[in-house]
Formats: structure tokens, sequence, C-alpha cells
């Protein structure tokens, strides 16, 4: 494509120039298949469905918190799956049920307690261990985290969770006076 002395001769006497549409998209086409030579091509990375990683995946789904301990996660795993009978099954079908449906967070509990669902526990047991760290009630309840639970992770900025030594770091060490 040789431009006409014409349009040589308008941008030689500096009036404005309109480019041609036909060959910027040529250009722009042609470097983008350049540049998209240098992208490494996406693997497929397969998506494991062991029960402890689903229980992450809905742990995260019902806290609102995409970055969870993975091994307290797996620790909160052992310990409902040890009290509840038929975990494992009923956490892959509240996931799926989530994925099928579309539920949003806010509203599970709702609509698993209008159905009078089987898996209407679930959410209340998962939530409860992740933002307490117990799991289990009464004499059965066991503590599975403290410091790191989510209910003082929640107010981090302005508390710290309780203890035993209300003083600095190490007066417990002195005598009281």
């Amino acid at each position: 494509m040789m431009p006409s002395q014409s349009s040589q001769q308008t941008v030689a006497a500096g009036q404005d120039y309109v480019p041609d549409p036909q060959r910027r998209m040529l250009l722009i086409g042609i470097s983008a298949a350049y540049l998209s030579s240098f992208v490494p091509p996406a693997i497929a990375q397969p998506v494991s469905d062991t029960g402890p990683e689903v229980f992450l995946n809905v742990s995260q789904f019902l806290t609102g918190r995409s970055s969870l301990d993975a091994r307290q996660s797996a620790r909160f795993y052992e310990a409902l799956a040890a009290d509840i009978p038929a975990f494992e099954a009923g956490v892959r079908a509240l996931l799926a049920l989530i994925a099928d449906r579309r539920i949003d967070a806010a509203h599970l509990q709702q609509v698993l307690d209008a159905e009078n669902s089987l898996l209407a526990l679930l959410p209340r047991k998962i939530v409860t261990a992740w933002y307490t760290g117990i799991v289990g009630d009464g004499g059965a309840a066991r503590c599975i985290t403290f410091e790191t639970s989510l209910m003082y992770q929640v107010v981090v900025d302005g508390l710290k969770p309780p203890s035993y030594c209300y003083g600095a770091y190490g007066s417990w060490m002195e005598a009281p006076v």
C-alpha cells in the first residue's frame, strides 16, 4: 500500500491526517497475535475434591474469607467429622447445593431452614467452629483454636484475645507486691 501523493503532501503541509481504519485494525491484529505468542498457555489444574479441601471451600464461602488457615481447617474438619455422622457427604452436598442454586451466604441458612433440609445443621456447626474455635457441645466440646478463631480476628485492630496474663509481657514472672 503506497500512500498517494496527495496524502503525503497533506501531511507535509501540516494539515490533519486521517488514518485508514482498515490499516489500523490490521496493525492491531498483527501486534496482538505477535504479543500473544509470548504468553504461556494456561494449564488447567485438576480440582481436588478431597474432603478437607471441599470443607475449606465451603468454609471460605460461609465465612466470607478467601484466606483461611489450611492446617486449622484440617483440624476443624477432623473434629466435625468425628462429631457429625456422614459429615463429608453432607459438606459435598452443601457445596453442590450452593453451586447449583447459586445461593449467597447471607440467605443460605434461611433457605435450608425453610426447606427443613437435612443440611441445615452444617452451616451453623461450621461457622460456629471457625468463629469460636470450639467443636461440639456440652461435655463433648473441644477447643481446637483460641487466639486464631475468627471472633478475635474480626476485632484484632482494637482488641486482643483474653488471657490469664493481664499485665505486660513477662509481668507474670515477677512476684506480686
